[in-house]
């Protein structure tokens, strides 16, 4: 007995007994309709990895369903169910359960590609993800009895390609039956608007039509939005209204907040477990099982939610992503090695940039049909050569640790004593103690292989590596913040006067801080690092302006959902946002600023500038060794990480990752891609 055997106890969820309390809830990947083959390889792996249910994204039901130009799965006729039987077939082989989450978006689609009218319970624009020039037309009788039809047609579909559990989905502010039950959305007046009992009337038939549809062969599970977080919107009273009323229908309760981006919360915003305020209850009021999410990490988390009457299943999607093995991980004892989630979401940014999907800590996410890769899985040594990596960044931790899997001798070089490169010092600023994770999973993994040496406080020549006798070399060294201004606005040093003050990122992560008072941030990377930079300015005294190219502070953070909550940390923090403006000269006691619309240009008073704008590989090494290589003292020269190109902490660690993939590898030629594709067939 171990005190996580609770977790490992079935749950009947209508004809099916899971294997356990893991279950992965929909997530959205970036990949839907265009990649099925690839989505089907990631959710077998999960299953693989202990997960008891794996669930798809939402998977739209109807053209009247479009959200183009995202890309989720469809479920609009016949033709797409191969891709769909593709993937519930795959969960099936990796031993889960499978999941199809079916959804009518409603107010949520502007039907780009269809270009059928949006439909929803009133005459509003689209919302809340898509700001599109196109407003939903309220639905009449005939349109709800069209739409009852088309999802009792998914449903039929769905069990034809082989799913176990079938979705009513009304969460996130995306489902229609979300749309009705708020009074923020649904304004109407008759059988479908005003008291609660009506609001919910959709849902309570949604579900009942798709009762009747499985007829016992399938699970039913609903999705719902427990808690809408804005004015006018989905209130816990409500949510208990519907359990009341509803809560025997289905088999599965699913609890989710109003919007993704609530549900989803950084981990620089939230802990783990923030929805539990939310949720703790709702269990009271219904004896069916309940599951729900909160980036949950800790194993010891998990099972108070059980043990406390929280939840009957744990529910995820970030940290299934992490480590897809999680499950099996914490039943064999072996805690040091689970990827723990940092949330950082950049997992969503795939979703929300169209692209596969991605996670800092698990590099083969989105990889595992395209390039083969698997997160636990790697093929074993094609030869006794020893390697060198330099450099201990993340990187550099992942191509030691994937290259020892492998069984290599690997040595590994660090000039400083700390492991972990950028990660360990952007850790140590305000909200990203959990990006440590990253370094911390490595180590605990190279402290299991003999056959890694680290050094630390090794700081590497080419000259030493050739004399030490390696044939094979890594770099990883990393990459240096700019101070001149260099980045997307200006392509070339910007004037700064002799004497001014001006620092970057590198200099705060090793304590040097301004001199005098007041400090201007100018932002031109557009990701968390201005934000976070200005944070910590605050906390340490300063008076901090920020001056952004983007029209918001962080732009880019968009894709990951923090940029709503950052501009309000930025407000409560008393920092000056100044956006859409380019610093263009730095002086002594002050800097100029020019709007990037109307050229028009003021003065910023300041005693120091920090510069968060682009970085430099620090790429000597690398061109002393090649030239070593070329001269035929070395075998094998690879740049990796950011001293090979700068990008994000999962970029550099999946750059490391592909290093010991690809070593004694026969590789494809330049003019070849890389990696399989799926190539739409033509009619």
């Amino acid at each position: 007995m171990t005190a996580y055997d609770i977790l490992f106890e079935p749950v009947q969820i209508g004809p099916f007994t899971t294997k356990n309390r893991f279950y992965q809830v929909p997530h959205c990947n970036g990949m839907g309709y265009r990649d099925p083959s690839a989505q089907a390889a990631m959710r077998k792996i999960k299953a693989e990895g202990g997960w008891s249910v794996v669930c798809t994204e939402q998977v739209e039901i109807h053209a009247t369903s479009d959200i183009a130009p995202f890309i989720e799965l469809r479920i609009w006729d016949d033709q797409d169910l191969p891709a769909l039987t593709r993937i519930a077939d795959a969960i099936h082989e990796g031993g889960g359960l499978a999941g199809i989450e079916l959804a009518h978006n409603g107010m949520n689609a502007p039907n780009q590609l269809s270009r059928e009218t949006p439909l929803g319970p009133a005459n509003l624009p689209v919302a809340p993800d898509t700001i599109a020039p196109v407003q939903a037309r309220a639905m009449s009788l005939q349109d709800i009895e069209d739409l009852r039809r088309w999802h009792r047609n998914a449903v039929r579909r769905s069990l034809e390609a082989g799913y176990d559990v079938v979705y009513v989905y009304g969460a996130h502010g995306y489902g229609t039956p979300h749309h009705f039950l708020s009074r923020r959305y649904n304004d109407r007046t008759d059988a479908y608007g005003g008291s609660l009992e009506n609001r919910m009337r959709l849902l309570r038939e949604l579900l009942e039509d798709t009762i009747d549809e499985v007829a016992g062969r399938a699970a039913v599970a609903c999705r719902i939005t427990v808690e809408e977080e804005i004015d006018g919107g989905i209130t816990r009273e409500d949510i208990e209204g519907v359990l009341r009323e509803l809560g025997e229908l289905p088999d599965l309760w699913d609890f989710a907040m109003g919007s993704w981006e609530g549900d989803s919360v950084t981990s620089r915003f939230a802990p783990e477990g923030r929805q539990e305020e939310f949720v703790a209850g709702l269990k009271k009021l219904t004896s069916k099982p309940v599951v729900g999410v909160g980036r949950f990490t800790s194993p010891d988390a998990m099972v108070r939610q059980v043990k406390a009457g929280i939840l009957d299943l744990i529910g995820a999607a970030r940290p299934s992503i992490a480590d897809p093995f999680l499950p099996n991980k914490i039943r064999d004892g072996r805690l040091n090695l689970i990827r723990e989630c940092i949330g950082c979401n950049i997992c969503v940014s795939g979703d929300l940039t169209m692209s596969p999907i991605r996670c800092t800590q698990n590099p083969s996410m989105g990889e595992e049909w395209r390039r083969g890769w698997h997160p636990e899985r790697i093929r074993a040594k094609e030869s006794d050569s020893r390697i060198l990596v330099v450099g201990a960044g993340p990187s550099g931790l992942e191509a030691a640790r994937a290259l020892g899997v492998r069984g290599y001798d690997v040595v590994l070089a660090e000039a400083g004593r700390d492991l972990g490169g950028r990660v360990t010092a952007e850790s140590k600023l305000p909200g990203l103690s959990a990006w440590g994770r990253v370094k911390e999973y490595r180590e605990a993994v190279l402290a299991e292989l003999p056959n890694v040496e680290i050094y630390r406080e090794s700081p590497m020549t080419a000259e030493d590596i050739v004399e030490f006798g390696f044939e094979h070399v890594i770099t990883a060294t990393g990459a240096t913040w700019r101070t001149d201004g260099v980045a997307r606005f200006h392509t070339a040093a910007m004037p700064i006067a002799e004497g001014a003050q001006v620092l970057g990122p590198d200099d705060l992560f090793v304590g040097r801080l301004p001199d005098g008072k007041k400090v201007v941030v100018y932002d031109d990377d557009h990701y968390y690092l201005g934000g976070v930079v200005a944070e910590l300015l605050v906390q340490k005294g300063y008076d901090v302006s920020i001056v952004t190219t983007g029209s918001q502070v962080s732009s880019w953070t968009n894709n990951t959902f923090e940029i709503n909550r950052i501009q309000r940390r930025l407000i409560e923090n008393g920092i000056t946002r100044v956006t859409d403006h380019a610093v263009t000269a730095v002086g002594v006691g002050g800097v100029r600023v020019k709007d990037v619309y109307a050229g028009l240009e003021r003065d910023l008073d300041c005693d120091a500038v920090v510069m968060v704008t682009a970085r430099l590989p620090r790429e000597e090494l690398y061109h002393d060794l090649v030239a070593r290589r070329d001269a035929g003292e070395l075998a094998s020269v690879r740049g990796i990480g950011d001293s090979w190109g700068p990008g994000t902490i999962a970029a550099a660690v999946w750059s490391g990752r592909r290093a010991a993939e690809e070593f004694d590898a026969v590789l494809p030629s330049n003019d070849e891609v890389p990696f399989r594709r799926e190539v739409t067939q033509l009619a």
